[in-house]
């Protein structure tokens, strides 16, 4: 029996219809929201938004939003502020995006619902795992902002658990200015190798930052699979959501 609001103890592909569908969740960076520059970048949020959109209904959709683009808590506290609230500050940043975002994918024709970890209820709904995948099952969008609700969790992190409890088929990290995992930084380096498959440990023991290493550890151990794509490019979102492995798939 499943309890409401609690954790889901039916079948992967247990939905009213008996269809099963492929189910996602996309990372995206707080950069991406701001365009390179700090705040929100109107134009680019409505192209990843019609993206997003195109492959609604095809695909279940989670989304987690970084908030680089306002605020950094490391960043902060290396220059002096208190981690703890420096970190609360990050996390407001992620709610405004996936506000910002929300907006964008109404106007395009997708409902859509922002989950919370941190209680603000006259914005968002309370992040509940349970709820947020019945919204997936009846086509609606759900984007998980304010992180875990808890300091010195970075959205990778975050990525990888709201992932492993809505139970997604894989994590989808979207990058800006390269289009997969590199053995070094490709604008740097002429001689750097895109890898099309990589494993966590390949990535762990080569020191591969795919993303941080707890969210990489919680994938690995977790049989979760992951694919690093750009950004860059007509449609390469709504290629991702679809299933297209075009970039790096990162496998346990």
């Amino acid at each position: 029996m499943n309890t409401p609001g609690g954790l889901q103890d039916g079948p992967r592909d247990a939905q009213d219809e008996g269809v099963t569908r492929r189910r996602v969740l996309l990372k995206l960076s707080g950069e991406v929201f701001g365009g390179g520059s700090i705040g929100i970048d109107p134009d680019t949020v409505r192209s990843v938004a019609e993206q997003i959109a195109a492959a609604a209904g095809q695909v279940e959709i989670a989304i987690v939003v970084g908030g680089g683009n306002f605020f950094r808590g490391a960043e902060l506290s290396i220059n002096g502020m208190d981690r703890r609230r420096a970190d609360y500050m990050g996390m407001l940043g992620t709610v405004m995006n996936a506000l910002a975002l929300q907006d964008f994918l109404t106007q395009a024709g997708v409902d859509t619902r922002v989950q919370s970890a941190i209680h603000m209820s006259q914005v968002a709904e309370p992040y509940i795992p349970q709820r947020a995948i019945r919204h997936m099952e009846k086509d609606r969008v759900v984007i998980f902002g304010a992180g875990t609700g808890l300091p010195y969790f970075s959205t990778d992190t975050v990525a990888a658990q709201r992932a492993l409890e809505i139970r997604a088929d894989q994590v989808l990290m979207a990058k800006s200015g390269v289009d997969g995992v590199y053995t070094s930084d490709p604008k740097v380096d002429s001689a750097a190798k895109k890898f099309d498959h990589l494993t966590y440990d390949e990535a762990i023991v080569k020191n591969i930052r795919v993303m941080d290493l707890t969210a990489m550890t919680m994938c690995k151990d977790n049989n979760l699979d992951m694919l690093v794509f750009g950004m860059e490019g007509d449609g390469n979102v709504t290629r991702a959501l679809l299933g297209d492995s075009t970039g790096t798939v990162v496998t346990p």
